[in-house]
Parts: structure tokens; C-alpha cells; sequence
């Protein structure tokens, strides 16, 4: 397949094709060759590492990656190219601070540097988050999880050499709506020992991957294919780019202009019949035997099943994160309706925050928030305690962290718009916070589009009721019972829908989604009370 055809003209659509200095017309690109940093590159982050040799005092850590991420704070996303932010990335990789095995060895730090990074996230918006939780979590979190010892100890040169890592999952016809489903395939072939990874069509060039029009290295999703039978989606790890120029058959695309974290690249990838070692395929969970045989080495974990690890530690970390943007958003608003002196009769003094619905509306947010801060933070526990011990999650674990996402993230877009609904003028006003709003947007789709974990929800919770599951341990029966209920007049309704209009069970399904939701709503609700009653 012709890597012209797969995106059209060069020329006319802006692509970078074999070597990263073909420029797209709209957005400043990095220069050829950036993988590393030259001894006269500017420095944009403290030069120190870890004081701590043993890494245990999280403390004197918090602080040196405070310390050492100041710049983040200090940057303007109006004004900082990809090219720039990509460049400090590497800087902080190459420091030390935050090691790639610490989502394993010292997960607690790996939260809290993306909270700590999330704190300065309504200042300048989510570029910088989004580029470090792709690298850290995504990329190398993947390769943590399916990669053997030799693929993990590739996570060292990656660190030492400062190389930048993407996550190619999503495509333009399987997006965050779609779940785990890739149409990118990766073929077997025995003669050389080797994979063909391509894109067979459009639909199936990866989408939205952030950091793709710099990355050195990229977890690839493909449907492994051996001798013309599918074995599903399964990861490989593969160079992107080699001294700073696409490797052969790879071609990518700018996204283009957002209306929030430009300082962000996001790239469509294609791949153009791609060969790739036999060991780029993350083999720890599945290989392919010396006669060419798949194996599952684990019985009972597809592959596919440990790819959705890493969107666990993502989704805690994106709740997180919103609930800092939230956090950082009502402080900086405020401290100005403080200071805002309005008119009141009789020359009494009244400040902007003294008005009754706006100060309602900060002390409802700071009780809601408190809660949802308590229950991430206790997902954040539990979830530490699986990955030091290399566990899976429990499924009232899995439950709880998809509630989490959900309400952490939609709780602040809801606050958010509220707040900026009722703060007046203000919020119009550039360097207040509002400008970079869509953070929130963007932690609504990642690690799992809410409405898509709502309806997952739902789901599972409408077959607990047809198989007539007993009420959970921890669950009160008067909850169970409550769900129950809406399962039952969730199922009426679609079998008279079914009866009457003569659809099927997923028509029926798609016409009650009002139903769906509200479902959903009372199930996170259940869950988080259980949840926390454990704490």
C-alpha cells in the first residue's frame, strides 16, 4: 500500500512522511534529529536528580520533582511549540526523577507526579500533562505490564538516552467510543521471523496519538494474524523514528490546530506494510513458538485483557487530575470574588463571594469535592497495593476506579460550568483559568470515554440481574434492591419496545439510553458507598 495514497498529497495535506523535516504549514515542527539533548541545548528543568539514594522518603522526592518541573508552571501554551514541550519531556526522563519501573517499584510516586504536574494544569492547560501520561503510563506502563525482562530493560536505554514514547490505540474508525478494537494489523511471517504491520485501509490509521509527531518509540495495537487466523489485539513496541527521521512505511499527520493544549502534538499514523522484529511483539502473557505455533503462556489472561491494565492507573491518575484542574480553577476564582467589591445599599461591604448563589455554589464544590477526593484517593491505595505486588485488581476494584473516572471527571464539568455561569465577566478574561476549560473535555474521553464506561456498567450490571446474583458482600440489600428495580424497568421497557417496533435486543438497547445512564448513575452511587464503608 502506497503511503501517498493512504493520506493523499504531501504536499497538500501536510504530511510528514521518512523524515520528520517535511513541515506541516499550521504548526511549527522540531527540527530533524532532537531525540536527545545536546550538551548547548537550553535547559528547561532543574539539573538535579533524587537525593534519596533508596527512594523511600516520598517527601524530599516530592519536592525535588517540584522542584524540577517549576518550568511547567512557568511556560505560556500560547507561546511554547510541540517541538519545545516534547524537548523538556526528555529533560525530566533523562533527570531520573521519576523512573519508568516506579509504576511498579514506587507506584505512589507515579501519582503523584501527575497530580503534581495536574496542579498547574488551569494555568496552562493540558499539553504538558497529556505528553507526560502518555509516555509514563501508556508507553512504558504497557511495556511494564506485556513485556518480558529483556523488553522491560529497554525502558533503562529509553530513560538514559531521554527517547520519547507514544500509544497508538485508537483509529479513525475505531475512536473512544469504539472500545479495544483495532483493524491495524500485525502479520507473521515464519521465512524471516518477522511481523508485517500495516494499515490495510483509512479507517485503520491510528488517531489522536498524542506525541506522534515526536516520538522515538510507540506501542503499537495490531490484530496479530498467523497463518491467516486472528488472534486479537496484542501490543508491540517498535522504533517510530530513528535519529529523528520515520522509519520506513511510517507515515503521520498533524491533527492540527485545538482549541486547548497546543503545545501538545497529536498525530494519524500509517502504516505501509512495516517490517518488524519478532521480538517487538510484548511476549510476557503470549509468543509464537519455534514452529510458528501461538502460545498463551498464562491461561485464562488474553492479551487484550492485561492491554486494559494500563488504562486503570490512567483512569485514576485523569480523575485526579480533574480534580485539580477543578481544585486550581475555584481557588484562583476565588481569590478574585474576594477582593471583588459590588454595590450594596446603605455603603455595607460586600465582596463578590458573599453573594448567596455564589457563595452556595463554593461551598457545595468544596463538600463534593472533598468526597470525590477521599474515594479516588482510596482507588489510588488499593490499585498501589496490585501493582507492588504484581496483582490484578479485584472486580469491586475495577468498579470503583471506572465510578471514579466518571464522577470525578463529569462532577468537575459540571462545577466548572457552573462556577463559570455564575462569576460574570471574569471568566471571560484571559490567564484566569477558563481559556483552558476543555482540559476537562479531554479528561472525559481519555483512558475511557465516560458514557462508554457507563454503558459497560450498565451492561454487566443488567446480566448480574439476570443470572439473579445474590447481593454482593459490603452491599447493603436495600441497594442491591434499588438497582434491581431499575434493571427490571430498564428490561420492560426494551422488551415492549422489542414487541411493539419488531427490533432486536441492541436496538432496543440504543432506544432506552436515558434509561442506560440513569442506570448507571445509581449503580456509581451504590458503588462508592460500599467502596468507602471498606476504607
Amino acid at each position: 500500500m502506497n503511503v501517498n495514497r493512504l493520506f493523499g498529497a504531501a504536499s497538500r495535506m501536510g504530511i510528514h512522511r521518512l523524515s520528520s523535516s517535511v513541515q506541516v504549514q499550521h504548526r511549527a515542527i522540531i527540527p530533524t534529529g532532537t531525540t536527545a539533548t545536546t550538551g548547548t541545548a537550553k535547559r528547561f528543568f532543574a539539573d538535579r536528580i533524587v537525593v534519596d539514594d533508596s527512594r523511600g522518603d516520598d517527601s524530599q522526592w516530592a519536592h525535588d520533582f517540584t522542584e524540577a518541573t517549576v518550568g511547567v508552571a512557568q511556560m505560556d501554551p500560547k507561546e511554547i511549540d510541540y517541538g519545545t514541550s516534547a524537548q523538556r519531556l526528555r529533560e525530566l526522563i533523562k533527570s531520573g526523577l521519576l523512573l519508568h519501573t516506579d509504576l511498579r517499584d514506587h507506584p505512589e510516586r507515579f501519582f503523584l507526579a501527575h497530580r503534581i504536574l495536574a496542579q498547574h494544569s488551569s494555568a496552562v492547560g493540558p499539553g504538558f500533562w497529556v505528553r507526560f501520561t502518555v509516555h509514563y503510563n501508556l508507553c512504558a506502563g504497557t511495556v511494564l505490564a506485556l513485556g518480558t525482562d529483556p523488553q522491560v530493560e529497554q525502558l533503562q536505554e529509553m530513560q538514559t538516552q531521554g527517547l520519547l514514547g507514544c500509544f497508538s490505540l485508537t483509529e479513525k474508525l475505531a475512536g473512544v467510543s469504539s472500545g479495544l478494537v483495532v483493524n491495524t494489523t500485525a502479520t507473521w511471517q515464519p521465512e524471516s521471523q518477522t511481523f508485517l504491520l500495516n494499515s490495510p485501509d483509512v479507517g485503520a490509521h491510528k488517531n489522536w496519538i498524542s506525541q506522534g509527531l515526536v516520538a522515538d518509540k510507540t506501542v503499537v495495537v495490531a490484530d496479530l494474524t498467523i497463518q491467516d487466523k486472528s488472534y486479537g489485539p496484542h501490543a508491540f513496541l517498535i522504533d517510530l523514528r530513528q535519529d529523528g527521521d520515520l522509519v520506513s512505511g511510517v507515515a503521520t499527520q498533524d491533527m492540527g490546530i485545538k482549541t486547548v493544549g497546543n503545545d501538545l502534538d497529536n498525530a494519524a499514523i500509517a502504516f505501509d506494510n512495516v517490517t518488524i522484529p519478532k521480538s517487538a511483539l510484548l511476549s510476557k502473557f503470549a509468543d509464537i513458538d519455534a514452529d510458528g505455533n501461538y502460545v498463551q503462556k498464562v491461561k485464562g489472561i488474553p492479551v487484550f485483557h492485561m492491554i486494559g491494565q494500563r488504562l486503570f492507573t490512567g483512569r485514576v491518575a485523569v480523575a485526579q487530575a480533574a480534580m485539580a484542574f477543578r481544585r486550581g480553577l475555584f481557588d484562583r476564582t476565588k481569590q478574585f470574588s474576594d477582593q471583588k467589591q459590588c454595590w450594596a445599599p446603605h455603603g455595607k461591604h460586600v465582596v463578590l463571594s458573599d453573594i448567596p448563589h455564589i457563595n452556595a455554589l463554593y461551598e457545595k464544590a468544596h463538600s463534593e469535592a472533598a468526597e470525590l477526593d477521599a474515594f479516588v484517593g482510596e482507588c489510588e491505595r488499593r490499585l498501589c497495593d496490585c501493582l507492588r505486588n504484581n496483582k490484578l485488581p479485584s472486580l469491586d476494584l475495577v468498579e470503583a476506579i471506572a465510578c471514579a473516572k466518571v464522577k470525578c471527571v463529569e462532577g468537575s464539568i459540571r462545577a466548572c460550568h457552573q462556577l463559570q455561569q455564575d462569576v460574570g465577566s471574569y471568566a471571560l478574561m484571559g490567564g484566569t483559568g477558563f481559556e483552558n476549560i476543555d482540559f476537562l473535555t479531554c479528561c472525559k474521553f481519555a483512558e475511557g470515554d465516560s458514557r462508554i464506561l457507563q454503558q459497560k456498567m450498565s451492561r454487566d450490571r443488567m446480566k448480574r440481574f439476570q443470572n439473579q446474583d445474590d447481593t454482593p458482600e459490603g452491599v447493603e440489600p436495600q441497594d442491591w434492591a434499588t438497582e434491581n428495580q431499575a434493571c427490571a424497568d430498564l428490561q420492560d421497557k426494551m422488551l415492549h419496545i422489542m414487541t411493539t417496533e419488531n427490533v432486536d435486543k441492541h436496538m432496543a438497547w440504543d432506544r432506552c439510553f436515558e434509561e442506560v445512564y440513569e442506570l448507571s448513575e445509581v449503580i456509581m452511587a451504590r458503588t462508592m458507598k460500599s467502596f468507602m464503608a471498606k476504607a
